[in-house]
C-alpha cells in the first residue's frame, strides 16, 4: 500500500504556527513581490478569491474581508518541510520526496499493522512536532493515494483528513466521482482528447481499451491506466536528481528604463544562479536573459529573449556575467520601461564529467577562486561578497510588505516565550 502525505494549506499553516492568533482567520500569501496569491486559506477560499490572482486586483475585497496578507517566506517554508520529511522518513524506508508539502510512503511488509492507526500516528506526530495539519490518501498505488488524498482532504469532517481506498467498491466509488482533468498526471490536452472521446471521469478513463491509449497518448497514460486499476506501474522515485534548468526570474519594484540599471540586475540573477549551479555540482553549456516591459501599463509593449550557447560549460560566475551581458545587449531597446528581466542557465552537466575544451587552458581557472566565495558567503552571508558589476552599496530586495520573521533559519529572529 501507497500512503500519500500532504500538508493543508502549507504557506498558510506555516504562518500561523508562528501567529495562531490567525488560526480561523481569512489568510493568503502573495508571490515574489507581493503578486499573485500562491496560498490561501480555507476561509479565503469559501470567500470566491481563486488561486493565481494578481493581488491587486482583489484589493478592495481584501481589505473588506479583513484578510491577513503575507508575503512568501520561501526560508521558513523550506525549513518546516525538512522537519515533516525528516519525521515521514522514520516511518518506512520506502520513501518519495514529492514537493515542498507532499510526500509518497509505501509500506512493503505492513500486512499485520494497522495501516489507518499507523496514518493516525503519523498525522499526530506532525502536528504536535511542527504545529502543521496533514491529510493522508492510502491505496494500492499511487496514482490512486492521490485520488484518496483529495477525499480525505475535501470531507475532513468525515474523514478526519485520512482516507484508505483498500477494496474494489471504494476504488470504483472514487474513480467515478474524479473528474478527467484532475487525475494525476493528464494535461489540458489529453483531457480535451478524452472528453471528446466521451470520458469524463478516471473510471471511465480506465475502461478505454489498451490499444486505444497506446494509438492516441503515450506510454505514460498506459502506466498511468494501469495504476488506477490497482496494478502497480508508477514506482517510487527515491533518488534527488539535479536540475535539469536553473533560473532566477523577478519583477522589479519599480520601472527600469537604463542599461546599466538592467545590467546590475542581470549581473545578480546570474550570480544567483551560478551558486545554485555549484551547489548541485553542475555546469552549463548555455545561457538565456530575458527582458520583460509591464503588461499592466499602457506603454510600449516589449518583451524579448536570446540564448548564447558557451565555448565549454563552466559554473564561474564571472564567465557566466560576460555572456549574460553579451545576451542583454543585443535585446535592449532605449526608451522602454521594463518590468521583469531573468536568466535561465540550460544544457546541464557534472562538473565531474564535462567535455573539455583542447585549445583553451583557462577553463578550470575559477574554480578555487568559487569556492571561495561560496564558503565565505555561507559564513558571513550571501551578500557579503559581489562582483563589480553588481550594485557593491546597495542590496536588491524583493518587495515583500508583509514578510514575517525567519523564525526557524535565523538567531536573531527565533521566537521568543513570554
Amino acid at each position: 500500500m501507497f500512503a500519500l502525505v500532504d500538508c493543508n494549506n502549507f504557506y498558510v499553516s506555516c504562518e500561523r504556527v508562528f501567529q495562531p492568533q490567525f488560526e480561523k482567520h481569512p489568510t493568503i500569501i502573495l508571490s515574489n513581490n507581493d503578486g499573485c496569491i500562491i496560498a490561501r486559506s480555507n476561509e479565503v477560499k469559501q470567500i470566491g478569491i481563486p488561486m493565481g490572482a494578481p493581488a491587486f486586483k482583489y484589493k478592495k475585497i481584501l481589505k473588506q474581508k479583513n484578510v491577513k496578507i503575507f508575503s512568501s517566506n520561501y526560508p521558513l517554508y523550506n525549513d518546516m518541510s525538512n522537519r515533516i520529511m525528516k519525521i515521514l522518513s522514520a516511518y518506512s524506508p520506502n520513501f518519495e520526496i514529492y514537493s515542498i508539502d507532499e510526500a509518497f510512503i509505501q509500506f512493503n511488509g505492513f500486512e499485520y499493522f494497522n495501516l489507518r492507526q499507523n496514518c493516525i500516528s503519523i498525522k499526530k506526530k506532525i502536528r504536535k512536532w511542527t504545529g502543521i495539519p496533514v491529510s493522508i490518501g492510502v491505496a494500492p498505488t499511487k496514482s490512486l493515494a492521490k485520488i484518496a488524498n483529495k477525499i480525505a482532504k475535501k470531507n475532513s469532517f468525515k474523514t478526519k483528513n485520512i482516507y484508505s481506498i483498500d477494496n474494489e467498491t471504494k476504488k470504483n466509488k472514487a474513480l467515478k466521482c474524479t473528474p478527467i482533468e484532475n487525475v494525476w498526471g493528464i494535461g489540458k490536452k489529453y483531457t480535451e482528447k478524452l472528453k471528446r472521446n466521451n470520458v469524463f471521469n478516471a473510471y471511465q478513463f480506465i475502461k478505454i481499451s489498451d490499444n486505444w491509449i497506446k494509438k492516441n497518448m503515450s506510454i505514460s497514460e498506459l502506466k498511468l491506466k494501469k495504476d488506477l486499476e490497482g496494478i502497480i506501474h508508477i514506482n517510487l522515485n527515491k533518488t534527488q536528481t539535479s536540475k535539469k534548468s536553473i533560473s532566477t526570474t523577478r519583477s522589479f519594484k519599480d520601472n527600469i528604463t537604463s542599461l546599466s540599471d538592467l545590467e546590475e540586475r542581470i549581473s545578480t540573477y546570474t550570480n544567483h544562479c551560478s551558486q545554485k549551479l555549484r551547489k548541485q555540482n553542475s555546469s552549463c553549456n548555455s545561457i538565456l536573459v530575458f527582458i520583460s516591459s509591464s503588461t499592466h501599463k499602457k506603454t510600449i509593449q516589449y518583451r524579448n529573449s536570446f540564448i548564447i550557447p558557451l565555448p565549454y560549460a563552466t559554473n564561474s560566475s564571472i564567465i557566466l556575467n560576460k555572456f549574460a551581458f553579451k545576451a542583454l545587449h543585443r535585446i535592449y531597446r532605449k526608451n522602454i520601461e521594463y518590468k521583469k528581466a531573468g536568466v535561465i542557465l540550460m544544457d546541464l552537466v557534472n562538473s565531474n564529467e564535462k567535455q573539455l575544451n583542447l585549445f583553451n587552458k583557462n577553463i578550470n581557472n575559477h574554480n578555487n577562486l568559487m569556492i571561495t566565495i561560496d564558503r565565505l558567503n555561507k559564513r558571513f552571508g550571501n551578500h557579503n561578497l559581489k562582483l563589480a558589476s553588481q550594485d557593491l552599496s546597495e542590496t536588491w530586495k524583493m518587495y515583500q510588505e508583509n514578510l514575517s520573521k525567519k523564525y526557524t533559519t535565523k538567531l536573531s529572529e527565533i521566537i521568543t516565550v513570554r
